[in-house]
């Protein structure tokens, strides 16, 4: 059973690239803003050179490590992983699909006890796309981040057969569900003010 996820915006913006500013708790417990750049935030304290997707789970009790990669993991990462106590979650958040299956085999060398939740932009660009996560046998979540309705109902038809999509967030103002009629994931809607 999944637990519950209450998905921050900071997720959506962060994968189109409009990240707000992140708050955070300073050195002496107040509250500090840190302003993140187009690309590469500046550090605030305690934190890391980038602000990457923020993830909260409420069903999940368990304290442990969340590690966050704007990419995929290299197989040397992946062995680093292993090695480290605790680990629970690994957030990706990529900015293109990866091709197949061979792209992304190195996730099946996470730890067992851990999960994958993976931030993808766009439709899938194949079949073969969409496919490869199900070949995958660790626990992989998927949030898709789309900017219009689905090209076609093949588009749909591929989103529904991925096992590990959670939800799809569409950037469609005003929001309406044309096109998504048959798409069997819970459906948010997104829209930037600017």
């Amino acid at each position: 059973m999944k637990p519950a996820t209450l998905l921050v915006m900071m997720l959506a913006l962060c994968l189109a690239g409009r990240a707000p500013a992140a708050r955070s708790a300073g050195a002496a417990g107040a509250d500090s803003t840190v302003a993140p750049a187009p690309e590469v935030a500046p550090p605030a304290p305690g934190m890391g050179p980038t602000v990457l997707p923020l993830l909260l789970d409420r069903g999940d009790l368990r304290m442990g490590l969340t590690v966050q990669f704007p990419r995929l993991p290299a197989e040397d990462e992946i062995a680093e992983l292993r090695a480290t106590a605790g680990l629970v979650h690994v957030v990706l958040a990529l900015t293109a699909w990866p091709a197949d299956y061979a792209a992304i085999a190195t996730l099946d060398l996470l730890p067992q006890e851990s999960d994958v939740i993976v931030l993808l932009q766009g439709y899938p660009p194949s079949r073969e796309a969409a496919d490869a996560w199900n070949l995958l046998r660790a626990r992989v979540r998927i949030v898709l981040l789309v900017p219009d309705a689905p090209p076609s109902i093949a588009a749909v038809q591929d989103l529904n057969g991925m096992r590990g999509l959670d939800r799809v967030i569409a950037e469609v103002d005003p929001p309406s569900r044309a096109g998504f009629e048959r798409l069997q994931r819970p459906l948010s809607f997104l829209r930037f003010v600017e």
